[in-house]
């Protein structure tokens, strides 16, 4: 075989490889965005009054090397929330100095600074564990829930009141998140938007419907003070230590155990989505390092974490949902490698003359079905985008998906390398990243 007739197969068998697995995705895709759409979303304006119910809240706020953003985001959430009855726990790590001082700044007696007897950076579940610890101890007051946040995160006043209410039937109750857009950095930025408002409004949603298990986002979620004792009685610890994605595991351990989850989009009188706010990475190794964390966590090493969950096809359909972006990835770089060598192979055959070979039938045949369910696709988030941001937004998202292709094929080779570490035995960090706080007025 020359070698251009070696390049031409390549070409052909990396299209081949890539078309059938997208082909898998893209109906995995389209069945869930018809059961979104058929399903009930729990969209409701949220009322306070004097008949509510005030559960006494403890907000924990792990936070590692957040010296520029805790203070700023702890006044805001005191001048922000509508609420008589919370206080804001900060663990901190007693090898960073800086953000202790930062926290202590803000002298309202709701913060409580928390600072833990290890050296950090350890896990995020690993500093909840010692908030945990903390609220066990404190002497005269007892939370009835609690709400996890990010020392980045921007709260909505009503965050309290909404999570009042729902908790009143379910044990964990999680509420949107909405990634902020910096018109400065809108193309990173702005992916996480459209993934957020994919998995906010159509995974979730989707999820309930099914009755499969629904996995915390980490932040804007509430958990019942007696849901934790239950989880913290099953394992030892409230929060796995030794899992970088605590807040997804939570969820799906909190429904083994039989504990109501809920996901909710409450709105305020002005209609406005009750969420979590907050900027994600703008730079592509920030943004790489995240998304590493994310899919090492819940692709990798969550196969033997958590398993399969149950029997039933909807919780095993939800779990390889959860798992299948190394597949996802590897399909991109495929096609995006079998589109390079094909032009690259056309150019060569017109050069000598000759024309370049034709794709075969079947595989024509898999590129026009893709092609028409990459379509549904873009509508799809071109929509869901648009809801959530405004239609500008909404149009920019179908260009964001090139962004989105890159960080997801970047990530899942980082979150590899780094699992494979893990086999060997590098302890798990903290993976952050710098944050900052939107300026408010």
């Amino acid at each position: 075989m020359t070698t251009l007739g070696l390049l031409d197969h390549v070409a052909v068998e990396f299209a081949l490889f890539a078309a059938v697995v997208l082909l898998v995705l893209g109906v995995d895709d389209l069945v869930l965005d018809l059961i979104a759409g058929a399903a009930r979303r729990s969209d409701a304006t949220i009322r306070t009054g004097p008949e509510t119910r005030r559960l006494r809240f403890a907000v924990l706020i792990p936070a590692w090397s957040e010296a520029q953003v805790i203070g700023a985001m702890l006044r805001a959430a005191l001048a922000r929330y509508d609420h008589p009855s919370y206080r804001l726990y900060v663990g901190c790590y007693r090898n960073d100095p800086a953000t202790a001082v930062a926290v202590r700044s803000v002298a309202d007696p709701r913060v409580r600074l928390v600072v833990g007897g290890r050296d950090g950076p350890t896990t995020k579940a690993d500093c909840l564990n010692a908030l945990w610890h903390t609220l066990a101890l404190e002497p005269g007051w007892r939370p009835d829930a609690v709400v996890l946040h990010d020392a980045e995160d921007m709260v909505h006043p009503l965050e309290l009141h909404a999570a009042e209410q729902a908790l009143s039937g379910a044990a964990l109750v999680q509420l949107p998140v909405l990634p902020l857009i910096d018109p400065a950095r809108r193309w990173l930025t702005g992916h996480y938007a459209d993934e957020f408002a994919e998995t906010h409004a159509r995974d979730l949603v989707a999820r309930a419907a099914l009755g499969a298990a629904l996995p915390l986002a980490g932040v804007g979620c509430a958990i019942r003070y007696d849901a934790l004792e239950r989880l913290a009685a099953a394992t030892g610890l409230p929060f796995a230590a030794d899992s970088l994605t605590e807040d997804y595991e939570l969820g799906l351990r909190a429904a083994a155990l039989g504990l109501a989850v809920r996901f909710i989009r409450p709105r305020d009188d002005t209609g406005a989505l009750i969420a979590t706010r907050a900027y994600f990475p703008d730079t592509l190794a920030a943004a790489v390092r995240q998304k590493a964390r994310w899919i090492g966590g819940i692709a990798l090493a969550g196969w033997d974490r958590t398993g399969w969950g149950s029997r039933r096809v909807a919780e095993r359909w939800m779990r390889w949902r959860d798992r299948r972006a190394p597949l996802a990835a590897a399909a991109v770089a495929t096609g995006y490698a079998a589109g390079a060598l094909a032009a690259l192979g056309t150019v060569v055959h017109r050069w000598r003359g000759d024309p370049p070979p034709a794709p075969r039938l079947g595989l024509r045949m898999l590129l026009a079905i893709n092609a028409v369910l990459l379509g549904w696709r873009l509508i799809a988030r071109v929509r869901l985008t648009a809801a959530a941001y405004g239609w500008r937004e909404g149009l920019r998202a179908l260009p964001r998906i090139v962004v989105a292709n890159a960080v997801l094929v970047l990530s899942a080779w980082r979150a590899l390398r780094l699992h494979v570490a893990s086999l060997r035995g590098t302890p798990l960090q903290w993976d952050k990243t710098v944050h900052r706080f939107p300026d408010l007025p």
